[in-house]
């Protein structure tokens, strides 16, 4: 067999059967092996930076890796974005490339480039293939670094020589190691800051932000009185009436260092100390308090799921019952002009219990979250490395990975410019995925941001680069320009109207919501 296939067999065997693309020249030969080789599903995205945003999407619901294929350096290129938020999720990523052939390197063609130099800032591993008896053995290594806990981006240069030349065989990844466990020492000194008599509070993250981890963190909240927190920017939340609800931290620094104000400890659990978005004068960047000792239960990489257990034990409270979120549904909003707000009432209580909302809300995002989280039951999938336009390719990767439930992106419209081209596929692979764009024509969080940098008033000139009105984007015909079926809302009546129709179907469909007119 040659190289191509062998690459296509070795990502079978090692359960990988879906790979976004966006192939060129050099990945031809890949390409026609789908056809000898039965089992992988590609899914083509116009865009390589819908490659990569749609196989995070997917590594968060599944907790395993797609892969990509891209063209060259060029096309990683593309990609950069949102392999960098795929980076920050920790989502595992088997990121395919392909490569001149080996001799054509030398002539330095129009689309040479340093692909590793590409790859190694969003990548925690990069190897270039150096002959094609090892397009398998090359093949397995990437896929086990990308699926060492809790999942990295792993990228395979592949010269297009070697996917034409007679390969080896086929390739087994072997067995992950053990995922690491919290140390005796840092579960005793979590238990004994709990037990301290001041003020101390939990940060999930990681793996611990959904499932089996927020049980055990609610029986500490109830059994210890500490405050348990999220941090916004974890991979996958999980909303819903029977479940332990964690405060997510706000956006803000002002918003976040009051709800964490107080406290004299912290213990971190699959997440790093929480710190401001961006850096502002005269304030600082850690959210905690000053005088605040932090403590790390378990580390991003070790099973913080493990070590709430075994911190509730240690603190005697594993059998007491925790507050959960109740089951009152959410009021819809009276008729009126369209709202953040109002659209978060809406979407608390249409969304169907086991949908999953892709956020990239920027502005909008608190108005809608503090509605959000009294939803049925729904995992949200935030913003991760805040590289703008992930929001329409996770949904792509999320509806992708689980066909059975509901995807709805919900989307600011500037964002949502940067990889439009999801919407392409979401029509070519029928993919239930509801788009919701929050259209207020506007960079509107940057009018926020330019107050808080001290860069002055707000002048005409100014005022053009953060309007994107003049022409004002029709997402409807965009949509339908797309292949996906397109409203408009301006009013709570019609967005009530058109979401809920859109519930009750299936496929993809965008509503776009005009706030702020």
């Amino acid at each position: 067999m040659n190289g191509a296939e062998c690459l296509l067999r070795t990502l079978l065997a090692n359960g990988i059967d879906t790979c976004f693309m966006n192939p060129g020249t050099s990945e031809m030969q890949f390409v026609a092996a789908l056809d000898r080789v039965p089992g992988m599903r590609g899914v083509l995205c116009l865009f390589e930076g819908v490659c990569a945003g749609a196989a995070d999407g997917y590594a968060r619901m599944l907790g395993r890796p797609a892969a990509t294929l891209l063209h060259l350096g060029p096309g990683l290129g593309n990609a950069l974005s949102n392999l960098h938020n795929a980076r920050k999720a920790r989502s595992a990523v088997v990121n395919i490339v392909g490569q001149h052939s080996t001799g054509h390197l030398r002539y330095d063609a129009p689309l040479t480039a340093d692909i590793e130099a590409f790859a190694r800032p969003v990548s925690s591993y990069v190897r270039t293939v150096e002959r094609a008896d090892d397009v398998g053995k090359e093949a397995a290594a990437a896929i086990r670094a990308a699926r060492v806990w809790p999942g990295q981006v792993a990228t395979l240069i592949v010269p297009a020589d070697f996917s034409w030349s007679e390969a080896g065989d086929p390739a087994a990844a072997g067995p992950l190691p053990r995922r690491a466990v919290a140390t005796s020492d840092a579960v005793r000194a979590a238990a004994g800051a709990l037990g301290s008599g001041e003020a101390a509070g939990l940060l999930l993250g990681g793996g611990t932000a959904f499932g089996a981890a927020l049980e055990w963190a609610g029986k500490l909240a109830a059994g210890t009185g500490a405050r348990v927190f999220a941090n916004r920017y974890s991979a996958r939340l999980e909303y819903g009436a029977g479940k332990f609800a964690p405060r997510r931290l706000p956006y803000f620094p002002e918003a976040a260092q009051a709800e964490l104000a107080g406290l004299k400890h912290l213990i971190l659990v699959e997440t790093k100390p929480p710190v401001s978005f961006f850096g502002y004068p005269n304030y600082r960047s850690s959210l905690a308090p000053e005088d605040c000792a932090i403590h790390a239960l378990a580390t991003i990489e070790e099973d913080g799921t493990e070590a709430l257990a075994r911190l509730a034990e240690e603190c005697g409270v594993s059998s007491i019952t925790p507050e959960r979120a109740g089951a009152a549904a959410v009021e819809l909003p009276a008729g009126g002009p369209l709202t953040a707000d109002a659209i978060g009432r809406v979407l608390a209580r249409l969304v169907p219990a086991g949908a999953i909302v892709s956020d990239e809300m920027v502005s909008s995002g608190e108005a809608v979250s503090r509605n959000l989280e009294r939803a049925a039951g729904v995992d949200v999938l935030p913003v991760t490395g805040g590289s703008i336009g992930q929001g329409l390719p996770v949904a792509v990767g999320a509806a992708v990975a689980c066909p059975g439930r509901k995807a709805i992106a919900v989307e600011a419209d500037g964002s949502g410019m940067y990889t439009l081209q999801a919407l392409w596929t979401m029509a070519r692979e029928r993919l239930d995925v509801v788009t919701v764009i929050l259209a207020n024509r506007r960079y509107r969080i940057l009018d926020v941001e330019m107050r808080r940098t001290g860069a002055g008033p707000i002048g005409p000139l100014a005022d053009r680069m953060l309007d994107i009105g003049r022409p004002d984007l029709d997402w409807v015909k965009l949509a339908e320009g797309m292949g996906v079926e397109g409203s408009r809302a301006a009013t709570v009546d019609e967005f009530i109207a058109q979401f809920g129709a859109a519930m009750e179907q299936a496929g993809p469909r965008l509503i776009e919501a005009a706030i702020g007119e």
